[in-house]
């Protein structure tokens, strides 16, 4: 491949990428003040988002931290929350071109975050690796710029302030998980069963001395495997969702 094509494919990945930056930075400044108000430094706090690049895996795993809980809850909770990634890395190694090496493959999984794969996985044809390093670039520097600049407004801004801040992290989580549950009931199942689990060690006497990695490894296996039993996605009902979905765009098309 060509210098010039190398640099063609590296610069539409980093314009790819511009938006999921932009979406970043509010997700990791949000996370940067919930770090601080755990009683981190803001070098730590950028450190952690810098070498792990989840936000559902470190917002659990910095109480874990904070409270100098076990290794072992720390390992398991993070593979529980963070198992998705490696089957959307196996998925996305199929879409890499014949120029993305071994090596290349470690570096793409690190930065192979749920919107890196959407997009990654919407383009056209294979994708090569000067695209790929192009498109985890820029979503890299908003997760770590975010986190800092979080973290420094958590020193800098009154208490009251930043606690008010810190909630907007969980803000975040709902956005994500409403849509899903209005579009699936199975899904608005595991949500509210894994709420209910979770209020119930909060306030049960008998639950509340399991720790916080605990009660999100049993909520998040117990409530997904019910629901994965009682309601299993098959590839017709996969079918006829898509089809839904598809009928909905085209009406509101028609509409406007």
């Amino acid at each position: 491949m060509k210098r010039a094509e190398r640099s063609a494919y590296f610069m539409q990945g980093l314009r790819h990428g511009i938006p999921i930056c932009l979406g970043y930075l509010s997700v990791s400044f949000a996370f940067g003040i919930f770090t601080i108000n755990q009683g981190f430094a803001v070098w730590q706090a950028v450190l952690i988002s810098m070498v792990n690049v989840t936000s559902a895996g470190q917002l659990a795993g910095v109480p874990i931290i904070a409270g100098h809980l076990p290794f072992v809850e720390m390992a398991l909770s993070q593979l529980v929350i963070n198992l998705r990634y490696a089957l959307m890395s196996v998925s996305l190694s199929q879409k890499l071109d014949s120029s993305v090496t071994f090596l290349d493959r470690f570096v793409i999984a690190f930065m192979n975050t749920d919107e890196v794969f959407a997009v990654a996985s919407g383009q056209k044809g294979n994708v090569s690796r000067w695209y790929m390093f192009g498109l985890i670039s820029m979503p890299y520097v908003g997760w770590a710029v975010g986190t800092a600049l979080g973290a420094l407004a958590g020193n800098i801004l009154p208490q009251v302030l930043t606690n008010a801040l810190g909630i907007a992290i969980y803000g975040m989580f709902i956005a994500i998980i409403i849509p899903p549950a209005k579009k699936s009931g199975a899904v608005a199942g595991v949500v509210v069963l894994s709420s209910l689990m979770s209020t119930a060690f909060k306030f049960v006497p008998a639950l509340k001395g399991i720790t916080g990695g605990f009660v999100i490894i049993i909520c998040a296996i117990v409530s997904s495997a019910l629901f994965a039993f009682a309601a299993p996605v098959t590839e017709k009902t996969e079918t006829e969702a898509a089809a839904s979905e598809a009928a909905k765009e085209n009406a509101e098309a028609q509409d406007d």
